[in-house]
């Protein structure tokens, strides 16, 4: 029996303040670059300035990435490129330094958090502040059986949570959000398909390392399953966590709900991301006000998401390599839009008379 009620998010959230955006397009207009002239920064800094409460908007100075990390036991039928319960190398090329999202996160001077929720590894593999909070090892196979208890669901939602307050309390003022996982975007896709009532292969996608067609139809006939458990609880989303989520997908939805509670804004990345805030939207509709997508995958279970948050992606560069890359990517854009909005200056006034 669980404790936890999302539901209570909804009265826990609000929009970013409307009246700040206005003053924030307001000195838009007053600005010497004329309105239109930088394109989507403009949206970006307004969006900001909403978020923060203030005009004009301050400078993004603490960013932070944080990677969720687990394996899925359904990566163990054959529906992934990589190797069942392999995400303990991802962490472990992140940690040293050799992955994408790791190198342009040095580049940039971002720091990274990276959270084991429920890899499928033993602990001493990696280091204690990684798989300290882990929920449980790896999950069960949504196709015939719960990914988690409702316990074990409700535990990761309260990580989530509880990761979200510590960034928050740390000083972060901005999320990159990503995950590292093997069979991720099966749970993903499942997930869309069921929140967003369509079949398994509108939403099912080749993932971040490209799958052959056989590996694919695996993939969507255990989505097409798993879609047959989900639905009967689709009305309890700590139920639909369990049935057919994971410890990282748990986690990512806790951590959304309450980033959105302490006003923290966070640049999605990939389908995985985007199914987490489609189960927090159910939740709570405001939440994905706080949230910026911030590149397009080409997965569809993506862009069916986005569609239905009604989140318009940042980039669209064909990246595919997840691990929050793509939504790193954005964070400069995101920068530069504060810079802008906060420094160019006024024109002068017309004189009068």
């Amino acid at each position: 029996m669980t404790t936890l009620n999302l539901d209570d998010f909804s009265d826990l959230i609000e929009r970013p303040d409307g009246g700040v955006r206005r003053d924030a397009e307001d000195r838009r207009q007053r600005l010497t670059v004329p309105p239109g002239a930088l394109g989507r920064l403009d949206e970006l800094g307004e969006w900001l300035a909403a978020a923060q409460g203030r005009v004009p908007v301050q400078p993004i100075e603490h960013p932070k990435v944080v990677l969720f990390a687990a394996d899925h036991g359904v990566a163990g039928i054959g529906v992934s490129a990589r190797p069942a319960g392999g995400a303990h190398a991802l962490v472990r090329e992140v940690l040293d330094g050799r992955s994408p999202v790791a190198i342009l996160a040095d580049r940039l001077g971002v720091g990274i958090r990276v959270v084991d929720a429920g890899l499928d590894c033993e602990p001493g593999l990696l280091p204690e502040d990684v798989v300290r909070d882990r929920v449980r090892r790896g999950s069960g196979r949504i196709d015939v059986e719960d990914a988690l208890t409702l316990e074990e669901a409700e535990a990761a939602l309260r990580l989530g949570m509880r990761i979200a307050d510590e960034e928050a309390d740390s000083g972060t003022d901005l999320v990159v959000l990503g995950d590292l996982s093997v069979g991720g975007t099966t749970v993903a896709a499942t997930l869309v398909a069921a929140l967003c009532g369509t079949d398994a292969s509108v939403v099912t996608g080749r993932g971040g390392r490209p799958i052959d067609d056989l590996t694919w139809m695996r993939k969507c006939a255990a989505i097409r399953d798993a879609l047959r458990r989900a639905r009967p609880v689709l009305g309890d989303q700590v139920a639909l966590l369990a049935a057919v989520g994971g410890a990282d997908v748990a986690a990512v939805t806790g951590f959304l709900l309450q980033c959105a509670v302490r006003r923290t804004p966070v640049i999605l990345d990939g389908v995985v991301s985007a199914a987490c805030g489609l189960v927090a939207q159910r939740a709570a509709f405001r939440a994905p006000d706080w949230w910026l997508a911030g590149q397009a995958s080409g997965e569809p279970g993506q862009a069916k998401a986005l569609d239905r948050m009604a989140l318009n992606p940042v980039l669209d560069h064909g990246v595919t390599v997840g691990e929050g890359t793509g939504a790193l990517l954005a964070l400069p854009l995101v920068q530069a839009a504060a810079a802008l909005a906060a420094d160019l200056p006024e024109r002068a006034a017309e004189p009068t008379g």
